[in-house]
């Protein structure tokens, strides 16, 4: 089934907005509301300076910023004059910047203040022309500009308008570097607006019901597709909080979600864990208007989906699948489909299936290699077609995740590809020893990877977080696991570390704890 896209690039969609309904509240960001009309005014303004700024159709236009209406106002400028956005990893230091930098040409930096430890310097390394200081100027002079002058009596009058096709080139999303250096998927307006539009069939949402609340970071494909495009796609609203780091900002966020009426809540793994430990007050489970609590990015544990299940009874929590490569979203459950422990199904016009080492798609219920394919998929690695045909067959996606799909078409992740662990011939799937360590009642979070020996077998070694103010020993986590595992696949060695190296998004990054086996 084909997907319907009534739009051909970010710029029409809050063009329409601003026609149908002007005054519509767009963004919200604590006590600042910006309408449909106004939000095109910000939008026409930027881009014009950008345009006087000689950014031209195909200029990459990176973004070190932080979560906020300037985020959203200059994703859609870039888009006007038909630049290709880069929105970076804020949590990179100075050298990774160097590098996305680098590796995605970027010839213009936005750039919040308080990155600038990190982004003053870019210029001498990189090719960067001008870097735009959006909220405080560390400097000013020819080459670092203050943002706030844009909209000091510039005119946002131009004669031109958005022209940029679905197949053009709308964003560079760089991947998280679980292997060598991090790689920038080319994304194209139809990639991206296929989670969209896709997801609007899925979930059957209407014009201005679904309102999100935008607070992980935007710079990941899984924000900018489902919490930040979507909401404003269906003209719905959007929530923007800048960030939650401490126990304060998550009472705010919940505050929020109550206080907007959001109708879907996405978040990762680390946030439903915490929300369903936490006790919340009565008003809230009573009054909240979530209908989806939709989780990304990592997978959930068994336990987090049980205890989220039973402290939470108005809205379901449905977890879905997806890739950066693949515009950040493929599968989902439903709420009138929800199936416990699978991803979902494809979102409409995207295909699933797993396959074997022969390359040949296996039967339903079979585990595989999971390929996908559809408008989703991207169009490469940046200038990287060896790595791209790698994982680009035809036009399948090879995705790394190791999964079977069942009679129904919902989708079951196994593990990761990279993360199987191959004991004497045996297979030995992470996850699975990750699900019973999580039903300890101690355990915060943990991750299993492989340790190779002498003769190249495998054996499975245990990171475990523990929850604040446990302790444990590597002996009571044994027996406790000696029930539940076959012999092979219990782990040699037990771990335990404060805190767990994860990735902007939550994501456990088993990468660094291999490295802590060298």
């Amino acid at each position: 089934m084909a997907i319907n896209y009534p739009v051909n690039n970010f710029y029409q969609i809050i063009q329409q907005n601003a026609e149908r309904s002007p005054r519509r509240i767009a963004l919200f960001e604590d006590d600042l509301k910006i309408s449909n009309e106004e939000l095109l005014c910000r939008v026409d303004k930027v881009a014009a300076y950008l345009c006087d700024l000689e950014i031209k159709q195909g200029d990459k236009v990176a973004l070190v910023m932080s979560n906020s209406w300037q985020f959203v106002v200059n994703l859609f400028a870039i888009s006007k004059v038909g630049a290709v956005a880069v929105p970076v990893n804020n949590f990179l230091k100075h050298d990774e910047l160097v590098y996305v930098i680098n590796d995605s040409q970027t010839k213009l930096l936005f750039a919040s203040a308080k990155y600038s430890d990190e982004v003053r310097d870019l210029m001498i390394k990189t090719n960067v022309e001008k870097i735009i200081w959006v909220d405080g100027l560390p400097l000013e002079n020819e080459t670092n500009l203050d943002y706030t002058k844009i909209f000091i009596g510039y005119s946002a009058q131009r004669d031109f308008k958005a022209n940029r096709l679905l197949d053009d080139l709308a964003v560079l999303i760089y991947t998280s570097g679980t292997t060598g250096k991090p790689k920038g998927a080319m994304l194209s307006y139809r990639n991206l607006l296929s989670i969209v539009y896709g997801a609007f069939e899925h979930f059957q949402i209407k014009a201005g019901q679904a309102r999100f609340i935008c607070y992980l970071p935007m710079f990941h494909a899984f924000t900018l597709a489902v919490t930040l495009l979507l909401p404003l796609a269906s003209n719905s609203g959007l929530v923007v909080v800048r960030s939650i780091s401490t126990k304060k900002d998550f009472k705010n966020l919940l505050k929020l979600v109550l206080v907007h009426r959001c109708r879907y809540f996405a978040g990762v793994p680390d946030i439903f864990s915490a929300m369903a430990r936490a006790k919340l007050p009565w008003y809230f489970h009573w009054f909240h208007n979530v209908r989806g609590w939709v989780s990304g990015a990592a997978p959930l544990s068994e336990d987090v989906i049980q205890r989220f299940s039973a402290n939470f009874k108005r809205g379901q929590l449905l977890q879905g699948y997806g890739l950066s490569e693949c515009a950040s979203g493929v599968s989902l459950n439903q709420p009138w489909a929800n199936k416990f422990g699978s991803v979902g199904r494809p979102l409409p016009s995207f295909v699933l299936e797993a396959f074997g080492e022969d390359l040949l798609q296996l039967p339903r219920g079979e585990v595989g290699e999971l390929w996908v394919k559809g408008d989703c998929v991207m169009q490469g690695y940046f200038n990287r077609p060896e790595d791209s045909a790698e994982v680009l067959v035809g036009e399948w996606f090879k995705t790394g995740d190791i999964g079977y799909v069942d009679e129904s078409g919902f989708i079951y992740i196994v593990d990761r590809k990279k993360d199987l662990i191959i004991n004497k011939g045996m297979n030995i799937y992470p996850r699975e020893i990750e699900e019973f360590i999580y039903t300890h009642e101690k355990v915060n979070a943990c991750a299993v990877v492989g340790l190779k020996d002498i003769e190249e077998n495998e054996t499975p070694i245990a990171y475990i977080e523990l929850k604040d103010g446990e302790s444990a020993t590597e002996r009571e986590f044994k027996e406790f696991l000696k029930p539940l595992l076959a012999p092979f696949k219990q782990p040699r060695k037990i771990y335990f570390l404060d805190k767990l190296p994860r990735n902007a998004t939550g994501k456990i990054l088993k990468r660094e704890l291999r490295d802590l086996q060298k």
